[in-house]
């Protein structure tokens, strides 16, 4: 394996950025040049808030109020098999009301988000394939219930490219690891260069955020200097060496780097706005995240997704009033992402996505060794996913759960549908995105999805 070999198999996050983002400056068609779509988008970016661990749908934004009335009644019907055992149904300990023109109710928890309903479709039909959280933040993150599928953001940067090239394509915001961790937004068998970049913000500072951006040992000016000389050498082999675009898209790889120095370090470092601003997301993890997404997205980065924490922090076993605590740090950055989108003119370009992997049941969790036994187990029969932004028609609800919340049964949408949905929002067709990989064509979207063309603008 030659050098120049190694390095193009090695890079991954700003590395392989830096390695094959050279379009502009290469002459190339490189990997993450901007890409024609199939037809003309309605969005151009993409910024996915994971409340990862289940969000419940009957505490938050889907109000039941059988629920309430048969609070502590078996549920009726047949027994339902659940992951951990569960008793008789729990009514929400949170009060609904009506908000906006629209008049969607919605948790007293989510007041902020509330008051901005009229911007978001609430999908309140959503379910999905496995109750278990690996499984399903796969599907939901790759499409696939199992790991070696490129991530939703790795195919979008391979089928769109990304406007800024310096600066990561596709960027996956954490403190920590959420359970999978890395496999959630990797390229999967796409080229490595469209996997996504980890930024852990649970880090204040940039240094720490961007770990080994800035050359220690070489100031600027004696950094260009190496650079220079490395392309000049570069262009001696080109011409002795002709017809190798992927050596001539790797040309100005140490240049984009060199520039990555200037750039990302100042989109990421959030001390630049204003302390007011700073307020309205937040001093809290997801808080900074949206900010950040919001800084990315205005600097041209095609995806950014938002993980609330590390691990699950959702997933309410024991008692589901936690779901107030979570909600204090989420209303308010969410909001503020929809106000600052709209303020920069970015609102109807970009398509937020607020979910989970799945919901929670109507009933009580009854089993295992609970402190409180006021939770809720995990429910992938029927849970709520929030829209808005680009493409999106704000202000309405779409499918439904029957009384109790446990089944959608009114216009189901599988995660397939919304993935299939929002590359369509930026100009794709999902069962045109493809790539070739062990003898067949592979997809986002697998075998299945459709576009959901009740809900677009």
């Amino acid at each position: 394996m030659t050098r120049r070999e190694w390095m193009q198999m090695a890079g991954c996050g700003f590395g392989s950025t830096a390695m094959a983002a050279t379009a502009a400056t290469a002459g190339e068609s490189g990997p993450l040049a901007v890409k024609a779509p199939h037809f003309a988008p309605k969005a151009k970016h993409v910024i996915f808030l994971f409340l990862n661990g289940g969000l419940s749908q009957v505490d938050t934004f889907d109000p039941k109020p059988e629920l309430t009335r048969n609070d502590g009644k078996p549920l009726p019907g047949p027994k339902v098999k659940t992951d951990s055992a569960t008793g008789n149904l729990m009514a929400s300990p949170f009060q609904f009301r009506k908000y906006g023109q629209s008049g969607i109710e919605v948790s007293e928890i989510f007041p902020k988000v509330g008051e901005r309903i009229d911007d978001f479709c609430v999908i309140r039909s959503c379910f999905a394939d496995n109750g278990n959280h690996g499984p399903s933040l796969m599907l939901m993150n790759t499409g696939h219930q199992l790991a070696g599928r490129p991530s939703m953001g790795s195919w979008i940067t391979y089928g769109l490219g990304t406007e800024n090239q310096n600066l990561p394509g596709f960027v996956a915001l954490c403190p920590g690891y959420p359970v999978m961790g890395p496999r959630l937004w990797s390229s999967g068998f796409l080229p490595n260069i469209y996997q996504g970049t980890y930024v852990p913000n649970n880090e204040r500072t940039v240094d720490k955020l961007l770990l080994n951006i800035r050359n220690q040992s070489l100031t600027i000016d004696e950094q260009q200097r190496q650079l220079s000389l490395m392309d000049r050498l570069n262009q001696l082999y080109l011409a002795r060496s002709p017809g190798q675009p992927k050596l001539a898209a790797g040309v100005e790889a140490m240049e984009v780097a060199f520039r990555m120095q200037m750039q990302a370090p100042e989109a990421f470092d959030i001390d630049k706005e204003k302390e007011a601003t700073r307020s309205r997301y937040g001093d809290s993890e997801f808080g900074r995240g949206c900010l950040l997404a919001r800084r990315l997205v205005e600097r041209g980065v095609r995806m950014v997704q938002v993980y609330f924490g590390n691990s699950q922090p959702w997933d309410s076993h024991e008692d589901i009033r936690s779901h107030k605590g979570l909600a204090r740090q989420a209303d308010p950055a969410i909001a503020s992402l929809v106000d600052d989108l709209k303020e920069r003119g970015l609102f109807k370009e970009t398509l937020i996505v607020v979910g989970s992997e799945f919901g929670r049941t109507p009933m009580i969790q009854s089993a295992g060794q609970l402190k409180v036994n006021q939770g809720r187990d995990h429910n992938v029969h029927g849970f709520t996913t929030l829209l808005a932004g680009g493409g999106i028609k704000g202000g309405m609800t779409y499918g439904a759960t029957e009384d109790f919340g446990l089944r959608a049964v009114e216009k189901k949408v599988h995660p397939h549908d919304l993935q299939a949905t929002t590359l369509h929002l930026l100009g794709l067709d999902h069962t045109r995105l493809t790539y070739r990989y062990s003898g067949r064509d592979f997809r986002l979207t697998d075998v299945g999805g459709k576009v959901i063309d009740e809900i677009l603008a």
